[in-house]
Parts: C-alpha cells; sequence; structure tokens
C-alpha cells in the first residue's frame, strides 16, 4: 500500500499522470483527479512560490524521465541520437521515446501501465515483426507490427484490460485484437502536449 501512494506522490510531484498504477490511473479516485495539480506534502498548497530558471529546466527533465521510465544515461543517450536526426531535436526526442517497445505496447492498450509493458516484455510475452524482444527500450520503427504472444493474452490481467472499448489510441498507432501497428511517426501534435522538450533541451545546453 505504501508504494501504491509512492506512486500518486510522484505523479502529483510532477503534477502529469505517469501511469504508474495502471487501471487505477483512469480511476476517479486518482488523487490527481480529486486535489487537481498539486504537489504532494504540507506545502502542496503553498502559493507565491517559484522556481528559478534552471529549477524549472530540472523539473521539466525529471518529469519527462520519469513519464517515460528511462535512466539518466539513457536521457542523455536519447538526447545525442536526437541532436544527430534532421529536424528540431527537441521534437526528435520525444519521438524517440515515443517509439519505445514499452510505450507503444501501453499506447496501444495492451498493458494497462508501462511498468506492466515491461514486464511482459522482459517475461517475453511481446513478438515484433513475429519475433520475441525482450528489451522494453527496444526502438520500433514505421510499419513494425506488434503482438502479444498467445501466453501473454492469457494472463488474466491482461484479458482484463483488453476487454476495455473505451481505450484511446493514438492516430499513429492501429490495433486489431492483440496485435498493433506503427501505422506512421507521430507528429509533436501526436505527443504529450504536458512536456516542454524545448526547456529540457536548454537545461542541457547550459
Amino acid at each position: 500500500m505504501a508504494n501504491f501512494y509512492k506512486k500518486c506522490r510522484l505523479c502529483r510531484r510532477e503534477k502529469l499522470k505517469l501511469f504508474l498504477k495502471g487501471e487505477r490511473c483512469f480511476s476517479p479516485k486518482c488523487p490527481l483527479e480529486k486535489v487537481g495539480p498539486v504537489a504532494p506534502g504540507v506545502h502542496g498548497l503553498k502559493s507565491g512560490f517559484r522556481l528559478s530558471e534552471y529549477g524549472t529546466q530540472l523539473r521539466e527533465k525529471q518529469k519527462t524521465k520519469r513519464y517515460y521510465g528511462v535512466m539518466e544515461k539513457q536521457f542523455k543517450n536519447y538526447l545525442k541520437k536526437a541532436s544527430m536526426i534532421d529536424g528540431d531535436q527537441g521534437e526528435n526526442l520525444l519521438r524517440l521515446l515515443e517509439l519505445r517497445l514499452d510505450n507503444v505496447l501501453h499506447r496501444l492498450g495492451l498493458a494497462s501501465s508501462k511498468r506492466m509493458a515491461r514486464q511482459l516484455i522482459t517475461h517475453g510475452k511481446v513478438l515484433v515483426n513475429g519475433e520475441k524482444v525482450k528489451i522494453p527500450s527496444y526502438n520500433l520503427r514505421l510499419n513494425d507490427k506488434i503482438e502479444l504472444s498467445k501466453s501473454g493474452a492469457k494472463i488474466k490481467s491482461v484479458e482484463i484490460w483488453l476487454a476495455k472499448k473505451d481505450l484511446e489510441i493514438p492516430a499513429w498507432l492501429k490495433r486489431k485484437g492483440v496485435f498493433g501497428k506503427v501505422e506512421k511517426m507521430p507528429t509533436r501534435e501526436e505527443m504529450p502536449q504536458d512536456i516542454k522538450e524545448n526547456i529540457i533541451i536548454e537545461f542541457y545546453s547550459r
């Protein structure tokens, strides 16, 4: 139970649903839904507190790392890779993070949370283009096909989640049953609007 509330505190700290608790994130009882984007602790409602420019940049970076579940070294590698791709570095960074296999599995509605997605992947329950992939950070490409294995689809918690009809699938992805596909590369408008990638780039440019 303590671990459950710790996850709630992380979402409130970042003022963004990090989808760390699976189905409970969609409940009206979610603390972020009940109290709004208020930081945890006795000083959460305190007004007048202003972060410095550095603090704002650091907070945005930490929020994005937690949202996608990556560590600092991984994050820096994504940033470096994004700088070598034509186009806006910040947008490239977000696109690389969005195309992680664990994130796409969650976006497709094949896993209730990114944590659950990572478990399914590391346990060999996910196939990409017919081949088993056990790396959550696996980078997907255009037209890649994703599916749950037969044993993965039979897991009780997965069956319950797959039965849901009101899940919103991004336009850049396509899903039918336990099968999914990267239909096109996500545009900036199709990626999280709560993340300010330009602030992150500024942080690492200091």
